[in-house]
C-alpha cells in the first residue's frame, strides 16, 4: 500500500509517518518548500501551492489512500488576517488536492481528513457523539464546519471519505502537554479558568493508530479521535502534578487573565468539550492509552 500525506512534517503527520513506515506502508508527501522534498527519510517527497492551487499531480501515482492533515496552526493570536489564514490553509488544500485528484491519470479511492472537536458547541453537560447536528457558533466551529464540507466533496470523484475530529493531542515532544507541565515542573502550574471544562485528550501514539486503523478498515464517515475518558481541565493539571511528583499551590487563572492575553483565542483554553469515543471502540478500535495517568506517565516519565 502506498498513502499520499499532506502535513506529514507535523506533530501527527510524524507519528502516522513513522507507524507506515514501520508496517511497510510506503508514503508520498507533499510539501510547500521545494527544498524539503527529500526531507523526510524513506518517503517521497512532491511540491503542492494549496494558495496558489498548484500540485505536481505526480503524487497520485500507485497511492491507494490519502491523509489530509494540512492547516495553520490555531495556536497562535487569531488577529483578522490569521484568522483567515486558518480557514483557507484548510479548505484550500483540501480544493487543490481535489482539483489534481481530477487531472490525475492515477485515482486514490479513499481519504482520511483531519477535523476537530472545536465543531462542537462549548458545554459542560453535554457529551457529543457523532451524530451530534449542531455546530458551535464560534471562529473554530465555522472552520471545522467548512473544513469537513471541503472533505466531503471528494465523495462526487468516488472517493470514500473519513474524518477524524481530534481532541487536545498529548505528545512530549510538543503541542499543549510540554506547555502546560513546563509551569507545573517550575511549582508555578495553575488551571485555566473555573477548571470545570471538559478536556477531550488523546495519546500521539493512540492518535495515529486511529488513522490507519480506519484506513485499513475503510471506514467512512466522521470519528472522534479521542481518548475514552475525558476529564475536566481540573483534574488534567492535577494528574500532570501527580505525575511529575510536584506541588500545586496557586489558585487558578482567572478567565478574564487568560481572555487579555489571548483574545478570543482564549477560546481553546477555556471552552469545554465533553466527547465520546464509543464509535471508535464499537468499530473495533483498542487503546493503548484510554486513561490519562498511564498516557502521561509514558510521555512525562
Amino acid at each position: 500500500m502506498r498513502l499520499l500525506i499532506t502535513g506529514a512534517t507535523g506533530l501527527v503527520g510524524r507519528a502516522i509517518v513513522k507507524k507506515c513506515l514501520k508496517q511497510g506502508i510506503s508514503v508520498n508527501y507533499l510539501t510547500t518548500s521545494k527544498n524539503k522534498l527529500d526531507a523526510i527519510e524513506g518517503c517521497k517527497g512532491f511540491y503542492w501551492n494549496p494558495s496558489k492551487n498548484i500540485i505536481d499531480t505526480s503524487c497520485f501515482q500507485g497511492v491507494d489512500a490519502m491523509i489530509n492533515l494540512a492547516g495553520s496552526s490555531i495556536a497562535k493570536r487569531w488577529t483578522t488576517s490569521y484568522r483567515k489564514k486558518v480557514l483557507e490553509s484548510r479548505v484550500d488544500s483540501l480544493n487543490t488536492l481535489r482539483s489534481g485528484l481530477q487531472d490525475a491519470a492515477a485515482k486514490p479511492n479513499f481519504l482520511i481528513s483531519a477535523s476537530a472537536i472545536g465543531v462542537y458547541p462549548s458545554s459542560l453537560t453535554h457529551y457529543y457523539e457523532e451524530d451530534c447536528p449542531e455546530v458551535a457558533d464560534t471562529f473554530l466551529g465555522k472552520v471545522v464546519n467548512a473544513w469537513e464540507e471541503a472533505a466531503d466533496q471528494f465523495e462526487s470523484l468516488g472517493v470514500g471519505v473519513a474524518k477524524i475530529r481530534i481532541g487536545l493531542v498529548l505528545s512530549d515532544e510538543e503541542g499543549a502537554l510540554p506547555k502546560m507541565a513546563a509551569p507545573v515542573r517550575n511549582y508555578a502550574g495553575a488551571a485555566f479558568g473555573s477548571g470545570e471544562q471538559w478536556q477531550s485528550w488523546i495519546h500521539i501514539k493512540d492518535l495515529a493508530d486511529i488513522f490507519l486503523f480506519v484506513l485499513q478498515h475503510e471506514l467512512t464517515g466522521v470519528y472522534n479521535g479521542v481518548a475514552p475518558n475525558p476529564v475536566t481541565q481540573n483534574k488534567l493539571i492535577q494528574v500532570i502534578a501527580q505525575t511529575l511528583n510536584k506541588p500545586l499551590w496557586l489558585p487558578n487563572i482567572p478567565e478574564f487573565v487568560i481572555t487579555a492575553l489571548l483574545g478570543e483565542m482564549s477560546s481553546i483554553l477555556l471552552e469545554s468539550q465533553r466527547v465520546s469515543a464509543k464509535k471508535l471502540e464499537a468499530g473495533g478500535f483498542s487503546f493503548k492509552y484510554p486513561n490519562l495517568m498511564p498516557a502521561l506517565t509514558n510521555l512525562l516519565i
